[in-house]
């Protein structure tokens, strides 16, 4: 599914259309056929990965124990126990980051808790750090033992690198 271009959709909408399609969304969910067909696959102790709303990213967790519309999942990051609709866990490995491409910065729904990203402070000096909330607007990450709370159009993505040992030898000319 086309994340990118079902958003630029919703950005189009009127609240009174968005709430008439989370109805319409929450009214499928509830079908117990979404259920059934997920807890038929899944077994006590089983690893699995889920979709985590607030922290908008992926994690791995074990499943505890089943209720009768939710999961226990321990999430094996942190141990802590979440109960989670049957829906959030992502059986088929459906790649959960959506990739959009705006002319600057980042969106909302492009980043996640723990995303290392970048951006320029008000001295125009280049700073990276790891995100630790999500706000409507800014997010709130750590750089250099310092919080920071930027607008999302200013993040961009840090790409993690580490530098090679030289290989030794000479350049051959021909």
């Amino acid at each position: 599914m086309d994340f990118s271009a079902l958003l630029a959709a919703l950005n189009q909408a009127s609240g009174f259309e968005l709430y008439r399609l989370r109805v319409a969304i929450d009214r499928v969910l509830a079908d117990p056929k979404w259920i059934l067909a997920i807890q038929s696959r899944l077994r006590i102790g089983q690893q699995v990965e889920y979709f985590d709303a607030r922290a908008n990213r992926q994690c791995s967790g074990q499943i505890r124990e089943f209720r009768k519309k939710e999961v226990l999942v321990r999430q094996l990051e942190t141990g802590e126990q979440w109960l989670l609709p049957f829906t959030a866990i992502n059986l088929d490995g459906a790649d959960v980051r959506i990739r959009d491409n705006p002319a600057r910065g980042l969106t909302r729904q492009e980043v996640g808790i723990g995303d290392t990203v970048g951006f320029l402070d008000h001295e125009h000096r280049q700073r990276s750090g790891q995100i630790v909330r999500l706000n409507d607007k800014t997010v709130t990450l750590i750089s250099d033992g310092q919080k920071w709370r930027v607008a999302y159009a200013l993040l961009h993505r840090v790409i993690d690198a580490t530098t090679a040992e030289p290989i030794a030898g000479q350049i051959i000319t021909r």
